[in-house]
């Protein structure tokens, strides 16, 4: 992993990959096209790419079947969801996914389906960049640094991990739970994730530093892709998607336009009792030196940022997010920064996704785009 690092387009984004350590990107990646399918009124093609380090990348390519001439085009960034045996695979659905599962398919290589009711749990049973192909877009899925195609071996355990796996096994054996291969294997990457964060910071890089590697070299490929307006690329995530979605719009000025969902607080609102419930992608070394977490959006050259609260989230305090959502209001440009809250608790509802939908339509000119008002679960600021 060690090497060049990563050279952005402004002194911003340098100090912000400089502190995240982020890798260079390769400037001539290649990718595969494994596999193409037309079905519900999308074509799905999946796609691999190697990367300097590490196993290939998976993703999927999904556009309209009868796209006329090129589109507005959407990264879709997975969440964590305490899930790294799966990615980008939870917001892709195929044809005849068969029984006993939500229609997803792992990454290349990967455990088996997508595991049943977790798409209804977080995303409103919607497989979110399907369904964003559906409504116009061109939409690339990938899975990034330690999930799916690019999750770790795992064995041996490293002995920390193994400790931690048989504490959780008696949990198992004590409810009468008989646990799956993916079971076990998340199980043993939630503990493993610390052992990353660990490697990562004597490399020079850190957790957040090598998924935005992964993310940039996916929008590289992105708006390299058949049908795709270069000029008019978005992103968006949910959760930790939505930490790498501000990530990304903070490092790259190829994207115009972006949502981040259930993923703003301010740091101090964290501390001390919130800290345990978030992933390394949000405590990297020394970003806190830079400013607070919605500093990230101020950095970004990004035209438009859509921000969506979920006001019973309990991953984050409501003061953070009032806190976070005042200071973007005062730092950001006027029309740069929108929002909206929500009586939610940690989910990217079938309505949010709607509105999410409908801003980056408008922002990056997707025609004949129509989309419901809001939901009545949105509240007034």
């Amino acid at each position: 992993m060690r090497g060049k690092p990563f050279r952005a387009a402004s002194p911003d984004a340098q100090e912000l990959a400089d502190t995240l350590g982020v890798p260079a990107v390769p400037g001539d990646l290649q990718y595969t096209v494994h596999e193409q399918v037309e079905h519900d009124d999308v074509i799905t093609s999946r796609l691999s790419w190697q990367l300097g380090f590490g196993p290939r990348t998976s993703a999927w390519f999904i556009r309209p079947a009868h796209a006329d001439g090129p589109l507005p085009a959407l990264l879709a960034l997975h969440c964590h969801g305490g899930i790294k045996s799966h990615g980008a695979g939870r917001l892709v659905s195929l044809p005849d996914p068969g029984p006993g599962h939500d229609g997803g398919t792992s990454s290349a290589g990967g455990p088996g389906p997508v595991p049943a009711g977790w798409r209804e749990k977080l995303y409103g049973g919607r497989p979110l960049a399907t369904w964003l192909a559906q409504q116009g877009f061109a939409v690339l899925a990938h899975d990034t640094f330690m999930w799916g195609s690019r999750r770790f071996g795992l064995n041996p355990l490293p002995w920390r991990t193994a400790k931690a796996v048989e504490c959780q096994k008696a949990l198992w054996r004590e409810d009468g739970v008989e646990p799956s291969t993916t079971d076990q294997y998340n199980a043993a990457a939630a503990a493993h994730e610390e052992t990353v964060a660990k490697a990562a910071t004597l490399l020079g890089t850190s957790v957040a530093g090598t998924a935005a590697h992964d993310d940039l070299a996916a929008l590289g490929i992105l708006a390299s892709l058949p049908d795709v307006d270069a000029d008019r690329l978005g992103c968006l995530g949910f959760s930790g998607g939505g930490g790498r979605a501000l990530v990304l719009a903070a490092l790259s000025p190829l994207i115009r336009s972006y949502v981040v969902t259930c993923m703003m607080t301010t740091f101090r609102s964290l501390l001390p009792s919130y800290l345990d419930a978030h992933s390394w992608l949000l405590h990297s070394p020394g970003l806190a030196r830079l400013g607070d977490w919605p500093d990230l959006a101020v950095r970004s050259k990004a035209g438009s940022l859509l921000v969506q609260y979920a006001l019973d989230d309990d991953l984050f305090p409501e003061d953070g997010m009032r806190d976070a959502d005042a200071h973007l209001a005062r730092c950001m440009a006027p029309g740069r920064y929108s929002r909206s809250f929500w009586d939610e608790p940690h989910v990217f509802t079938a309505a949010m996704q709607d509105e999410a939908a409908g801003f980056l339509a408008r922002n990056l000119c997707l025609e004949s785009s129509s989309f419901s008002p809001p939901h009545s679960a949105r509240t007034a600021p």
